[in-house]
């Protein structure tokens, strides 16, 4: 696979993020999936399946939130165990950021480090920029211009 150099200086202190704390840290996840409720049973589940079937271990909240087990604390160690935070930018997550849904604290906990990458599925920046200006400075992958799979495939260019 090869990446246009945009895409390699883009991401590379985002790889140099991750590459730092998975030496500190060697039991983290690679990533952790942030995604709109809507999209738990379609496209997050996709993308998902897709990283999983390329090696990334991805904490997912369809898989990893058990029944019985408090939801914010959950997610509070699935982001504080996890390399990176891929953040799947749909119409329905571009709904629930402004409403200060479960997303949003995901994603600011995300924006807090620079471990944070967009995957654009069904939308455009432009609409993310109209939503959250922070998220849309940050360069990440369109599926627009790649297919979900070389979406998922492209997850090794931030080495997780």
């Amino acid at each position: 696979m090869s990446y246009t150099a945009a895409q390699v200086k883009s991401l590379t202190p985002i790889r140099e993020v991750v590459e730092t704390r998975a030496a500190a840290q060697p039991d983290l996840r690679d990533a952790f999936l942030c995604h709109a409720w809507d999209d738990r049973k379609g496209t997050a589940k996709e993308l998902h399946e897709l990283l999983e079937a390329a090696g990334v271990k991805v904490w997912f909240s369809e898989r990893d939130l058990g029944l019985g087990v408090p939801m914010m604390r959950a997610i509070d160690k699935g982001l504080a165990n996890s390399r990176i935070g891929l953040v799947l930018v749909t119409p329905a997550m571009l709904d629930r950021l402004p409403k200060e849904s479960v997303s949003d604290k995901e994603l600011s906990e995300l924006l807090a480090g620079n471990q944070l990458v967009p995957i654009v599925h069904n939308t455009t920046y432009e609409d993310l920029r109209n939503v959250s200006p922070l998220l849309a400075s940050r360069t990440g992958l369109d599926t627009s211009e790649d297919s979900m799979e070389m979406v998922g495939k492209n997850a090794e260019l931030v080495d997780i």
